[in-house]
Parts: structure tokens; sequence; C-alpha cells
């Protein structure tokens, strides 16, 4: 077992990631402060995983809810299942809510806990590869809206992320490769070198290598941690990880929540990033193509739907949470390994960009 530490003075937390870890109860009981829990799984993870996690916390009293599985139930509806269930057993103030599930449930489950009775405790297990390597970590919490992705929301952090990578033998492929897209991404944003390294070692990481998943997700994590620590609340260096994101969540909003995965339209929106950068001449070229082969490889799409065009992108991107007094801010590339969050780009490239101009 690895263990990481997210530094955020005395609300720091331990990220543990290996093999066979839903067998360690110790690692859950030591960040529960009160006796009791609360497990929240979905309808897809609770036949596999739950039982595991409820012999962990066998000492103490301990109850579930299991939500419906899709992105399409990241919504107020859905959260208000968790309440009305910490209600039903009179769940106090010392409870600690365990998300038990992917990046929905741990939006969903932690933002719960950030809002009940004006914020209790929560635990997370992330059971996908993206859960594990970007959502789990970091206390960004929340919900959608038909309108806009997450755009409901608290921060409010974990007391521990247990990462135990035996879950993702149960993931089917187009949600491991969902994930892959998010671990491109650190290498985009911040490391050249780790960038390469996906490249020699994308095919084991489809074939489910352990040793090459635990190093990605190590990385990814160590990433997102050092960059949590120094930007908490995403005042700065933090909007960082959204490369990609103001496209792929305009996708998202665009094609129905849960047609396109989280992963498959951060992938389309990371490459128009790295075009539009090109396109000023901050990139080269050839980085584009990289991108572009990496993403293949992985089995994402490099284009946006057909059906997208620019006003509809335009208009979905004006309702993002890195617009500032109207303007439009981007997180571009002036380098592999190396990202800006900026509004000084021209919007006659961006138009060539949405359009997909030659």
């Amino acid at each position: 077992m690895n263990t990481l530490t997210v530094n955020l003075g005395t609300r720091s937390y331990p990220i543990y990631i290996g093999q066979a870890l839903l067998g360690t109860p110790d690692l859950l009981a030591q960040h529960i402060g009160g006796r009791q829990v609360m497990v929240v799984s979905n309808e897809t993870i609770a036949p596999l995983y739950l039982q595991s996690v409820q012999d962990m916390l066998a000492d103490f009293d301990t109850s579930t809810v299991i939500l419906p599985d899709g992105e399409q139930y990241k919504n107020l509806d859905t959260l208000n299942m968790i309440f009305s269930a910490l209600l039903e057993n009179h769940c106090n103030r010392d409870c600690t809510l365990v998300a038990l599930g992917g990046g929905v449930v741990g939006d969903i489950t932690g933002f719960a806990a950030a809002s009940y009775q004006r914020g209790v405790a929560f635990l997370q297990i992330p059971t996908t590869l993206l859960a594990q390597v970007d959502s789990s970590v970091g206390g960004k919490t929340g919900v959608n809206h038909p309108q806009g992705k997450n755009m409901i929301g608290a921060f409010h952090q974990p007391r521990c992320v247990l990462i135990d990578t035996d879950t993702l033998d149960t993931l089917d492929d187009r949600q491991l490769a969902a994930g892959i897209a998010e671990v491109i991404k650190y290498g985009l944003i911040h490391d050249a070198v780790f960038f390469d390294w996906l490249e020699t070692n994308m095919e084991a990481l489809k074939a489910r290598n352990k040793q090459a998943l635990e190093y990605a997700i190590e990385r990814s994590c160590t990433i997102k941690a050092e960059i949590v620590a120094a930007d908490e609340r995403e005042s700065g260096k933090r909007a960082l990880l959204n490369l990609g994101h103001t496209f792929g969540h305009a996708i998202e909003t665009a094609m129905g929540y849960g047609n396109w995965l989280h992963g498959e339209a951060v992938a389309a929106g990371m490459l128009m990033a790295a075009d539009l950068s090109a396109r000023h001449g901050w990139l080269a070229d050839d980085t584009v193509q990289r991108t572009a082969r990496l993403l293949q490889q992985a089995n994402l799409p490099t284009a946006p739907p057909n059906q997208m065009d620019e006003a509809q992108f335009m208009q979905l991107m004006s309702i993002d949470k890195k617009v500032v007094d109207g303007s439009l801010r981007l997180v571009l590339l002036k380098a592999l390994g190396e990202a800006v969050v900026t509004g000084d780009f021209r919007r006659d490239l961006l138009s060539e960009t949405l359009r997909g101009d030659a």
C-alpha cells in the first residue's frame, strides 16, 4: 500500500492506494469520530462491494442508501434521497458518510455531507479509475443542473480516500477509458515525462496491469494533491485541472447527461484545447498529433459530436465556473506539461476550433 497526503493543515488527509484494501478495517475506522455511519452506493456497485465495506464497519452503527446509477441521476432529487435516509435514521452531527462508487456517488455524497446539519464528515472509496485519479481527491462536491454541469455544490474535503485497485477488475472497458482521459490530462498540464510514460504504457493500462495502474493512479493523485494543497478553492492554479472541461461540460450538457461519459467529453475537449493552443502558435503541431494518437490508443473520442455547432458551444460555455465578469477563460497549453488559465485568446481562433476548421 502507498499512502499520499493532501496537505491542508488541520484538514489534511491520506490517500491510500493498493490492492485488497477493502479487507483492512482499520483504514476506515481511524477516520470515523462518532458511532453512526451511512454508506452511500449505487445499484451497480452495492452488489459487488457493499458487504465488504459493511464488514469493515462492523463496530459501528451502520445504515445504507442505494442510489440509481448514472450521470443523469446526479441531481437534487437524488441528493434528497440521502437527506431523507439520514433523517429517517436519526443521524446526528457526529455521523460519517461513506461514498462507495464512482464520481457521481462521490460528488453527491460529499455534497450531502457538506450540507447535512451544516456539515458532517465523509470518506471516499472510489471504485472507478476516473474517481480514483480525480473526483475523489480535492473536496469538490455537487450535482448537475439541466442548464449546466456541476453548477450546484460546495468544497468539502473527505477525511480519507481509500483506493482499492482491485475494484477496477469489475470496471467495464468504456469506463476504464474514461478514467484514462483524466490520467492523460495530468501529463498534458503538469508532467511531460509522465505523458511519455503513458505513450509507452497505454497497452498495459488497457490490459489492467496492476503495476501500471497503481503507478498511473499514484502519479495522478500526487499531482492533484500538490495542486489542491496550493489552491484549495480554485482561485488560481487549481483551475489548471480543468483542461478540456469547459468544452467537455458543454458536450455533456448538450448530449444529455450520461450519453457521453465525463472522461469521453473531456478527451474531446482536451484535444480542442490543444488545437486552439496550436492555432495561437503556443503548442507544436506534433504535440497535438501525439495527444490525438494517445487518446485514440486509449479508445477515446478526439472530436466533439457532429450535431454540436459553434453557437451551441458558445451558449453552453458561457455557463462555466471559469467565466469572470462575463468573460470566458479557458485552460490552454503553452507546451507539453505546461498549462495556463487565460482569457487572452483570439475569439476568431476559438471559432475555428469550434467549427473544426482545417
